[in-house]
């Protein structure tokens, strides 16, 4: 892994937060492979989204559930870079208040990877989850360490 790599990782990650925070879905989708070979596993159905058009139309039904624009943060960002591949695991929560009224508090657990296209790095595959009580079955949104 070259530091370069990473922080241009790093930046690509930074570009996400202040889109999603501004709620520019268009900023937020510069940082995805533009093509139908993206592909996102999401924690909400479907199972997954195919290609960048589809996920488009997620993030677009994602901020209609919101009064105003949610926010995210996210910690615990851990790189790693092998020539054009990298893979990177973070927390992230999102904040808002719902279209009731109610304030919305999520933790998830986020994995990208990404391939370096000309010079530039992309996300081409992302997994979003959140640990399950296997007991009752439901999922943990404000997971701790």
């Amino acid at each position: 892994m070259t530091t370069n790599d990473e922080a241009a990782i790093r930046a690509l990650e930074d570009r996400f937060v202040s889109a999603f925070n501004a709620g520019d879905i268009d900023a937020m989708m510069e940082n995805y492979i533009p093509d139908n070979s993206l592909v996102v596993f999401d924690v909400v159905p479907p199972r997954q989204h195919l290609g960048a058009d589809e996920y488009r139309k997620a993030w677009e039904g994602f901020f209609t559930h919101f009064k105003g624009t949610p926010k995210i943060a996210i910690t615990d960002l851990s790189i790693t870079v092998d020539g054009n591949l990298g893979f990177s695991h973070s927390i992230q929560r999102v904040t808002g208040t719902d279209m009731q009224g109610h304030t919305i508090d999520r933790t998830v657990r986020v994995t990208d990877g990404y391939r370096k296209i000309r010079g530039k790095w992309l996300i081409v595959l992302e997994h979003v989850s959140v640990p399950v009580d296997l007991k009752t079955g439901k999922a943990d949104v404000s997971s701790k360490p």
